[in-house]
């Protein structure tokens, strides 16, 4: 029984001992395990994206110093420099549809897309689009079909998937490189107000952005767009834009050169412990709806503040860029299912998606004369307008838009996003109104501002 025993163990011991060796290749094609066959296909749709553009730089900035100009009368000084910035870009049209990212090629006057080939068009702009990052640019083949990269369904990507990123760091050439998703539906990343990133590991440096992130199977998982990092270089967290919203920019080029993304209507923020608990629910989940627009999308479903919204055609939301995300990868006109909690019970709603309202009109205008605003663009606001520069939608009044360098508006400190509320204790409503009030004002003039939700007074004699 004892020798039994002990032949048993030796058994165990010696399969043991197998086990633990390093499996050897049994054929020539698991040697020969490799991406090639991949990039071999994928490679020739990814692109190198030049953008040339003129910029003024001011002198010296003392010269805009308004105590400086008050005692020697002396305007700031600019003088004209060319820059030049370098990106990626995936072409997902034959025809020579290329995607890219929108601060690749922002502001570029002359815009050159270098083929992996090695040929050299001249690109035109076919959309440009702040709220998502992305761009979609156009070169003319002559009738020639181009290599392409079909979008995948980010929506099926996993955490722990295999990736590569393909683009073109610091301009040295077309680069591959190779990781995993590392994780979904990152938000608070860059300034994209749909902000729901895919996050890699795949070494994504300077000259990346606009570039594919390629699934194993060949599609386009994301267009490669930022990185995090304390020094400006890869440091093995890098972030792309799903597929699933980047189709959607495409199909707006398709259609008229204009990005219609679905709205909700409604506004809000994460579930924390505290607020869990208050609204019943078993654990920090969703969104908390604090302001519904009257007649919108959510409140034509009968949402209301207060109700939290849970999941989206029962994908979780954990935030409101997430919420915005997934609304946004919808056309005007679809239904959604919104799985959404209120005062401890759980119900689906049916939300039939709409474009946000320009209730009142835009009427952009540039501010004239001389006044605190002198040289700004300002327009009034509205769902659509809130929704453009990530306003609150509840918000009313008139918008300050842009803000020219060097103008008045510049020097009193005005920028892009304030709300003017009013003028020497006037309300203000709307453009004509502001324009009234700036002309009437018989050179000074009091004036309330709001900035990120934040009231700010600004008194000015002229």
């Amino acid at each position: 029984m004892r020798f039994a025993s002990l032949a048993l163990a030796a058994a165990v011991l010696a399969a043991s001992a197998a086990q633990a060796q390093p499996s050897v290749p049994q054929s020539m094609a698991q040697v020969q395990l490799t991406f090639a066959p991949v990039v071999k296909r994928v490679a020739p749709a990814v692109v190198n994206v030049y953008a040339r553009s003129v910029v003024r730089q001011q002198v010296n900035p003392i010269f805009s110093d308004p105590l400086f100009q008050q005692f020697f009368g002396r305007s700031p000084e600019f003088r004209q420099r060319v820059q030049q910035s370098l990106g990626s870009g995936v072409i997902v049209r034959a025809d020579g549809v290329i995607l890219t990212n929108n601060h690749v090629v922002e502001g570029g006057q002359d815009i050159v897309v270098a083929l992996s080939d090695k040929r050299e068009f001249k690109a035109r702009v076919l959309l440009a689009d702040a709220k998502t990052d992305l761009a979609v640019l156009k070169i003319d083949t002559r009738g020639e079909k181009l290599p392409t990269l079909d979008f995948a369904d980010s929506d099926r990507v996993q955490v722990g998937d295999l990736v590569l990123a393909i683009g073109d760091p610091f301009g040295v050439g077309q680069t591959v490189t190779m990781g995993i998703v590392s994780a979904l539906a990152r938000t608070q990343i860059s300034a994209s107000d749909y902000q729901f990133f895919i996050q890699t590991d795949a070494a994504i440096n300077p000259g990346n952005s606009g570039g594919a992130l390629v699934t194993m199977s060949g599609q386009l998982a994301g267009i490669n767009t930022a990185i995090f990092s304390r020094t400006g270089q890869y440091a093995g967290i890098g972030f792309a834009i799903p597929a699933n919203l980047a189709r959607r920019v495409v199909e707006g080029a398709a259609n008229g050169g204009s990005v219609k993304l679905a709205w909700i209507g409604a506004d809000g923020q994460p579930v924390t412990a505290d607020i869990a608990r208050a609204s019943g629910l078993p654990r920090p989940e969703g969104v908390l709806l604090k302001s519904v627009y009257p007649g919108g999308p959510a409140a034509n479903a009968g949402l209301k503040v207060g109700d939290v919204a849970i999941a989206v055609d029962a994908t979780e939301v954990d935030d409101m860029q997430g919420l915005n995300y997934r609304i946004a990868t919808h056309k005007p006109g679809d239904v959604v299912k919104l799985h959404v909690a209120t005062g401890g019970q759980q119900r689906d709603v049916a939300v039939t998606l709409a474009l946000p309202p320009e209730n009142p009109p835009r009427q952009m205008t540039a501010v004239g004369g001389h006044n605190p605003l002198t040289g700004a663009e300002v327009e009034n606001l509205s769902p659509a307008v809130a929704t453009d520069l990530a306003i609150d939608l509840m918000e009313k009044g008139v918008v300050v838009v842009s803000v020219a360098d060097g103008s008045i508006a510049a020097n009193q400190g005005f920028q892009a996003g304030d709300i003017v509320k009013s003028v020497n204790g006037a309300a203000i409503g709307s453009v004509g109104q502001l324009q009234g009030a700036l002309g009437a004002a018989g050179g000074h003039w009091d004036m309330v501002i709001d900035r990120g939700g934040q009231r700010m007074t600004l008194s000015v004699n002229g």
